[in-house]
Formats: structure tokens, C-alpha cells, sequence
């Protein structure tokens, strides 16, 4: 532990598992007390007690990030127990569905949009005041490599991951006299559950060989590395930035 984030108050969703998970940890390691979130209470537990035992201190809150509501009651135990918020790291989404426009349901883009796109939104208005009152704050939102290429399987979830990029930039502009910096990182193929679930790691490992020019698949503690990198004091002159943590998969043709 280098202590990049001693003193300071963080906040993550999306944390029961994955690169939230992962994130919630290297915070504590850091020194941050963490307040995080999922829709999976059993998943955060363990996310508590993983923490817990690493000699870190964290706090787990059920909360649907599409909801004001759950939303805003997190923001709200975050100031209760902490008094303060330093760091917000909203990271919570999902990539279910997928396939042609023509068949794809209203239903399904109405689901994806509300917890990825809104509920980034939705995390920052309840984030932001806070911070405009501490005079300082940093946020990262988590977009995707499908949020700076078109995405054949799934033009969906590539929408809502292209707008968590321009939401990020514009608020990055908003807030940036206000000494709020707001990034956003842009995960390649990670191996979490979620990438799991849509595909076999046999067969995601022998793309990787063909599409990603380090020839494997990321981790979820690399991608952390970058969410505490951009939260620290060290880029106290970065905002607005689109992080890709994709191996360089979409630098170019190799």
C-alpha cells in the first residue's frame, strides 16, 4: 500500500463482484474508506468482508443506481457515516440482450439505458453537490471500449456506453473550476462474471490471441489500477480524459 487515497472517502457501485469489487478493495488499500453498492446484497457482503479482513474499512449499501431513490439514500449514508465524499467511482452495468435493431425490444433499451446511461447520471447529481461544497471531489465513470467503436452484437449497450463518454466530458466542463474532475475509463474484454456469462473463457481467450495486441484478456485489478491512479492527487491536472484499459485492442490494425 502506497496510501495514494489516505484520509479520503470513496464510493463505488457495482462492487458485489468484478471490476467494482476489485476497485473497492485497491480503494481500501489505499487507505479510502469505501461505501459501495450493488444490486446483489450477498455479492456485496463478501465484498465487505474480503475488505474486512485485507484491514481495510468499507460499508455495503443496497442500491439500483436507475432509481433516484436508492441513489440518492446512498449519497446520503455515505454523509451520515463519513462526512464527507472524496472519490465516486460509478462503475455499475449491465450488457444483457443484444442482436439486430430490427428485433430488439423497447423493453431491452429501456433496461440497458436506465442502469448505464442513467444511472451514471443519475449517480453524479446526487455526487456532484456534495463535492461543490468540499470545494474538491474526483469521479470516473466507467464507459467501455464499445463506448468509442460501433458494437455490431449489441448497438444497444454501445449507445449507452457512448453516452456515458459525452455525459462524462460535458460534467468534466461543468464542474472543472469547481475543482471537481470527472474522467472516465473504457474497459476492453475484462475477465469478470459478466464477460463470463456471455461467452465461454476458451473461447474468449483464443480471440484475445487474434484481437488484442497484448494477446490476452484484462484483468478487473488492472482496470482498478486506473479508476485509483485517476482519483489520486497525482492527476490533479486530468479531466475530461477517456482512459481505454484494453490491452490496445483499439489502437489500430496489427
Amino acid at each position: 500500500m502506497t496510501g495514494l487515497l489516505e484520509g479520503k472517502v470513496a464510493l463505488v457501485t457495482g462492487a458485489s463482484s468484478g471490476i467494482g469489487r476489485a476497485t473497492a478493495l485497491a480503494f481500501a488499500r489505499e487507505g479510502a474508506r469505501v461505501v459501495f453498492s450493488d444490486v446483489n446484497a450477498e455479492g456485496g457482503e463478501e465484498t465487505v468482508s474480503m475488505i474486512s479482513k485485507a484491514g481495510g474499512e468499507g460499508i455495503f449499501v443496497h442500491a439500483d443506481v436507475s432509481k433516484a431513490a436508492d441513489v440518492e439514500a446512498m449519497g446520503n449514508k455515505t454523509i451520515m457515516v463519513y462526512g464527507r465524499l472524496d472519490c465516486a467511482f460509478n462503475n455499475a452495468g449491465i450488457a444483457v440482450g443484444g442482436g439486430p435493431i430490427h428485433e430488439d425490444s423497447e423493453e431491452n433499451w429501456n433496461r440497458i439505458i436506465s442502469i448505464n446511461l442513467k444511472g451514471v447520471w443519475l449517480c453524479m447529481k446526487y455526487e456532484i453537490p456534495q463535492m461543490l461544497k468540499q470545494g474538491e471531489g474526483a469521479i470516473v465513470n466507467t464507459s467501455s471500449v464499445a463506448g468509442l467503436v460501433g458494437y455490431a452484437i449489441n448497438p444497444i449497450y454501445s449507445a449507452s456506453k457512448h453516452g456515458i463518454v459525452g455525459l462524462t466530458k460535458s460534467a468534466a466542463l461543468q464542474y472543472a473550476k469547481a475543482g471537481i474532475r470527472i474522467n472516465v475509463v473504457c474497459p476492453g474484454i475484462i475477465l469478470t462474471p459478466m464477460v463470463h456469462d456471455l461467452s465461454e473463457d476458451s473461447e474468449l481467450e483464443k480471440w484475445a490471441l487474434g484481437h488484442v495486441p497484448e494477446g490476452r484478456l484484462g484483468k478487473p485489478e488492472e482496470v482498478a489500477a486506473a479508476v485509483v491512479w485517476l482519483c489520486s492527487d497525482t492527476t490533479s491536472y486530468v479531466t475530461g480524459a477517456v482512459i481505454p484499459v484494453d490491452g490496445g485492442s483499439i489502437t489500430g490494425i496489427t
